[in-house]
């Protein structure tokens, strides 16, 4: 049986073509035998990959044109969720060399598609993704979402995987012996510095407001990682730089959430961003490091306290990140957001964690309608420890950083957080996660959020930029 579809026949003068009738192959039954299904899966999603590629690009196609590519790709991912279904222990056993590996979620994507073809994007189509804008991107991303849905969903692999992103990172682990030596690193997009027993990690993206991007979650991991690996630290201290952004010029600011223009472009990458900030960096500042099995229960450490110092705002991610510190001290000038519907993506696990701290009504004003919460209003206290005036931030975070060094803390938080979020429950949200923040970073109407905010952007230097819903400053800075 066969599906018509209307697609586009490639010729030396594509736009001069017409329309022509193309059959979609129905879909095989797979039969539950790994090796014959694997077999259909790739010659099925290699059709389906010819019918695409004999579309026009994303941006150039007639509304005709994109239903049948919304065609193809229902039935290609179907068949995607139908093998998952059926293997997915399997495939996560053979690119893990039977779960005797540490594998981030990179490797696993890209190995993935080394060794099943056509279940995720290869290399190669991932590099020419970056080329182009968020907008005429193929949604190939999307197949990532699926497959990382399905590890996390089984307990097995979930739970593997989960402790294989709390390993260090190889950079980390060669940088050791230097911060060891000098206390000090500057890593790019983030510096850590040890003074005495505290480590404290500074956000440096100062002229998109200490936004993140790839390379700042990239820098963030590695410090942490660095912060959790010296026995000399006893607590950790999140902070962001000084800003240059001349409304701003000359004061700190914990941070301004994801570069919205980063992914308006195209350079905020699914695994690398999403993925990988919430199960590496950020659960690390929760859980610390996995060892392996020479260290603690199950090989992981139970990490480090944290004190976060928040100057300025707290928006979108930032204020993701504050939900999990020990100590959240905030400057009194400060405030705090999260406008999810503004980006119209996922906030990362705020959606979790969000309800817990401040109740399910507050959390619904701050996601959906975009709330700002003044850091000396009364609301305040659900999001902060510790409210002072500007000049005495340094004092305040030294003060709480010397309380947290007690050696009695790290029982207790680990006892916190095991009462508190459960892998379980964490494994279980990242993997529906996974795939409702893969199919939104290529929604229509994520798109347009971008293309509004992006032309609001194009302003004279050193105007403001604003939120659509708050008026407060955003990432597009």
């Amino acid at each position: 049986m066969e599906t018509t579809l209307s697609t586009h026949v490639p010729t030396q003068d594509m736009h001069r073509s017409g329309p022509a009738t193309t059959s979609l192959p129905e879909a095989p039954e797979l039969g539950g035998e790994h090796a014959a299904d694997s077999h259909e899966l790739s010659a099925y999603l290699l059709a389906c990959s010819e019918l695409t590629a004999a579309l026009p690009p994303r941006a150039e196609r007639s509304p005709e044109q994109h239903a049948s590519a919304e065609r193809i790709n229902t039935a290609a991912r179907g068949l995607r969720h139908r093998f998952l279904d059926l293997h997915a222990g399997r495939v996560y056993d053979e690119l893990t060399a039977g779960r005797s590996r540490q594998v981030r979620v990179d490797e696993l994507a890209l190995t993935a598609a080394d060794r099943y073809p056509g279940l995720v994007p290869a290399r190669d189509h991932l590099a020419a993704d970056r080329l182009v804008t968020q907008a005429a991107k193929s949604g190939a991303e999307v197949d990532q979402g699926i497959l990382f849905a399905h590890l996390l969903g089984r307990r097995d692999t979930g739970e593997h995987l989960l402790r294989s992103m709390l390993a260090p990172t190889e950079q980390a682990l060669r940088l050791l012996p230097e911060f060891r030596r000098t206390g000090h690193l500057d890593l790019g997009q983030a510096v850590i510095h040890r003074d005495g027993c505290v480590a404290e990690v500074t956000v440096c993206n100062q002229h998109v407001l200490n936004a993140e991007d790839d390379a700042v979650v990239e820098a963030l991991e590695t410090a942490v990682d660095l912060a959790l690996l010296d026995d000399a630290v006893s607590v950790g201290v999140l902070r962001g730089s000084v800003l240059s952004h001349p409304r701003y010029a000359g004061r700190r600011a914990f941070g301004a959430g994801i570069n919205l223009t980063d992914l308006y472009a195209g350079q905020i990458g699914f695994v690398d961003f999403m993925l990988r900030r919430e199960l590496g960096y950020i659960r690390k500042l929760i859980h610390g490091l996995d060892h392996g099995s020479t260290r603690g229960p199950l090989g992981m450490s139970g990490g480090k306290p944290w004190v976060g110092a928040v100057e300025t705002f707290a928006i979108g991610g930032a204020c993701q990140v504050a939900l999990v510190l020990d100590r959240v001290i905030a400057a009194s000038d400060a405030y705090f957001s999260l406008p999810a519907l503004t980006e119209g993506i996922v906030p990362g696990a705020a959606n979790m964690r969000l309800g817990r701290v401040v109740g399910r009504r507050m959390a619904q004003r701050l996601i959906f309608f975009g709330e700002s919460v003044a850091a000396d209003s009364p609301e305040a206290l659900a999001l902060c420890d510790e409210v002072v005036a500007p000049e005495r931030m340094d004092a305040a975070v030294s003060a709480a950083a010397d309380r947290l060094a007690d050696p009695a803390v790290p029982s207790n938080r680990r006892m916190l957080h095991l009462a508190e979020e459960s892998d379980d429950l964490f494994r279980t949200y990242m993997s529906r996660y996974a795939l409702e923040q893969a199919t939104r970073m290529h929604s229509p109407d994520v798109v347009a959020k971008l293309e509004r905010t992006w032309i609001n952007r194009r302003k004279p230097a050193g105007s403001e930029v604003r939120s659509e819903s708050t008026g407060q400053a955003t990432a597009l800075a």
